[in-house]
């Protein structure tokens, strides 16, 4: 079929696809309204599906993978979030992540998270790095904290008991 495929970490064979910036999130309107209505929302789980604008009023599907990490940071700026959390594999984020230097991080700033990012070595492609990233966007376009904790910590880490907090 002409597809791009690798071998995907011994799991077997994946499919190979970009995976573009989120630029919009197409139903934001709808999601406001319900928001406003003291509706809790879930939306953009697994990035949302890739589509594209045809310019006639429709949308087409793309073969592509919007990372969920972007796309909910470009959600949380969209409806100007108070609070922009993320539930993960881990209670905490730890620079140098499973090696002997490791060093779990209870709050830092946006700036020293940026600092971190930018070095390159802290946080691992695919995995904390997109999540760190998705934060500071989120900071840099006047978000006031960001929370990355697993779900089964979220109710702790709201309280300040554990989880890692970045803030402005």
């Amino acid at each position: 079929m002409g597809w791009s495929v690798v071998e995907d970490a011994g799991r077997g064979w994946r499919r190979v696809v970009p995976s573009p910036l989120p630029k919009e999130i197409v139903e934001l309107d709808s999601i406001k309204a319900v928001l406003d209505d003291g509706i809790e929302v879930i939306a953009v789980g697994g990035g949302g599906i890739p589509v594209v604008d045809t310019g006639d009023g429709e949308y087409r599907g793309i073969a592509a993978v919007i990372d969920k990490d972007y796309a909910c940071s470009l959600l949380a700026r969209e409806v100007k979030a108070d609070l922009f959390l993320i539930a993960t594999a881990v209670e905490k984020v730890a620079v140098n992540y499973g090696t002997p230097a490791q060093k779990w991080i209870d709050r830092i700033t946006l700036a020293e998270a940026s600092k971190l990012l930018a070095e390159g070595a802290h946080f691992a492609e695919g995995s904390m790095a997109p999540k760190m990233q998705a934060i500071i966007w989120y900071l840099e376009a006047g978000g006031t904290q960001a929370l990355i904790t697993n779900p089964q910590n979220i109710g702790r880490a709201l309280r300040g008991e554990t989880g890692t907090w970045i803030v402005r």
